[in-house]
């Protein structure tokens, strides 16, 4: 697929794809015309990046476990410095804070639904 395609099936923008080519993130095959040309693979691949972007991973550690990321169950990543280990478990923490937070929040909008909706219920069943 080209890069149009791949833009509007992640709702990533083109420019955005290009950069996470720039940094390594992506690799599409290039034909002999230079055009971009990105396996299906790469579409979920895009979401991972994404995803890991939107949790505050920095494209240089996101670069260096993509790889891992490939088979989830054979995970072996032989350049992981103690630094990187460092910053991933500040990562993991970090994001297991903001999940909870969400989870939280996410309470709060239903229980605030429920009591609005039982208030529209008893007026319309008083009405």
């Amino acid at each position: 697929m080209r890069i149009g395609e791949l833009s509007e099936r992640t709702g990533t923008p083109r420019r955005l794809l290009r950069y996470y080519e720039e940094q390594g993130l992506l690799l599409p095959e290039r034909h002999p015309n230079g055009y971009r040309v990105y396996d299906e693979r790469l579409v979920d691949r895009v979401m991972q990046i994404r995803g890991l972007l939107d949790a505050g991973l920095p494209t240089r550690i996101i670069r260096q476990i993509l790889p891992c990321l490939d088979k989830p169950r054979v995970i072996h990543c032989a350049d992981t410095t103690p630094d990187m280990i460092a910053t991933l478990e500040h990562e993991r923490d970090r994001m297991t804070e903001r999940i909870q937070s969400l989870v939280r929040n996410r309470d709060a909008i239903a229980d605030y639904l429920d009591a609005v909706r039982l208030t529209q219920d008893e007026a319309t069943t008083r009405g």
